[in-house]
């Protein structure tokens, strides 16, 4: 993918970044750092670059939140009950988005796997397309200008920095799950006693 990059240039950046969201295995990191590599070392042109990427960014989470838009609610009835998701607890996550959800938006960019589910969640919430996309398009312009730059700065150490990035974000994914699973478990034993 790095070579499609070096080949096809910032159009094919926004091709992967767009499947990426949406949710296939494209190391979406590592190509803004790479591209942002190809920026540093002027055989990129840092705007068309930047736009390409965030305007994949967008259509691949908008994509992704109306599928969670049409899909969601039937999903839920014909396969919920296998997961013990009644659509009271769909409602449930509808007030959680409401309050709180949307920064999951912004911020999911930056967690491996959140980013894929955020949006098909608010989708499926029905959580109404202009705050999805305030939160949503703010966070695709701060990951994309993120890792863009990084890739910039650090130039010809980039490969070393993406993978230094990669062990952050799964550490940073262990502990966040982790903390998520004491925490649902808690909740569960409460509930229990």
């Amino acid at each position: 993918m790095l070579g499609w990059v070096t080949h096809y240039g910032s159009i094919s950046l926004f091709f992967l970044t767009m499947l990426g969201i949406v949710g296939l295995p494209i190391p979406d990191e590592t190509l803004l750092v790479f591209s942002g590599y190809l920026i540093y070392t002027h055989r990129l042109n840092p705007v068309f670059t930047f736009s390409m990427a965030l305007l994949g960014s967008v259509t691949g989470i908008t994509v992704s939140y109306f599928l969670g838009r049409i899909y969601g609610l039937k999903l839920i009835h014909k396969y919920g009950r296998y997961f013990h998701f009644t659509e009271e607890r769909f409602w449930k996550v509808h007030n959680w988005f409401e309050r709180a959800g949307r920064w999951s938006l912004f911020f999911g960019y930056y967690i491996a796997g959140v980013r894929h589910l955020t949006a098909m969640v608010a989708g499926a919430s029905a959580l109404e397309y202009p705050v999805f996309a305030g939160f949503a398009y703010a966070g695709a312009f701060t990951w994309v200008l993120t890792f863009l730059s990084l890739g910039y700065f650090v130039g010809d150490r980039w490969k070393s920095a993406s993978e230094q990035i990669h062990h952050y974000i799964l550490v940073s994914c262990i502990v966040l799950g982790a903390i998520l699973g004491i925490y649902l478990l808690t909740r569960y034993l409460w509930k229990r006693s």
